[in-house]
């Protein structure tokens, strides 16, 4: 049966893949944008984007502290999971963003 922490930690798992596929979708809708032509739009997605991975950073931050301090999490495949959706969201935010200063610079010319 599950504890009060376990409950607690899939919930925490469940924040971070959620902001952490928000942050990728928002991303995305970045790079559609900048390849149409509306820079601002997609900076505008690269800002909620960020935004989106300060709260998936916030939970894991919130997960480690727990953990730095003696409180017990364990370690499950969702969790795993969780750090799975977020490290692919960041890089994905990342290269996006590095794609769309590409266009940018490019329609700057």
């Amino acid at each position: 049966m599950a504890g009060e922490n376990d409950n607690e930690s899939i919930g925490q798992a469940m924040q971070l893949m959620v902001s952490a596929g928000d942050a990728k979708d928002l991303a995305h809708q970045a790079l559609t944008a900048a390849r149409n032509g509306d820079l601002d739009l997609a900076k505008e997605k690269l800002t909620a984007a960020r935004e989106k991975l300060t709260a998936a950073h916030n939970v894991q931050t919130t997960m480690l502290t727990a953990e730095a301090q003696g409180k017990t999490v364990q370690l499950t495949l969702l969790l795993v999971h969780a750090q799975d959706h977020l490290m692919t969201a960041i890089t994905y935010v990342d290269l996006a963003e590095e794609l769309v200063a590409l266009y940018d610079r490019l329609d700057q010319k």
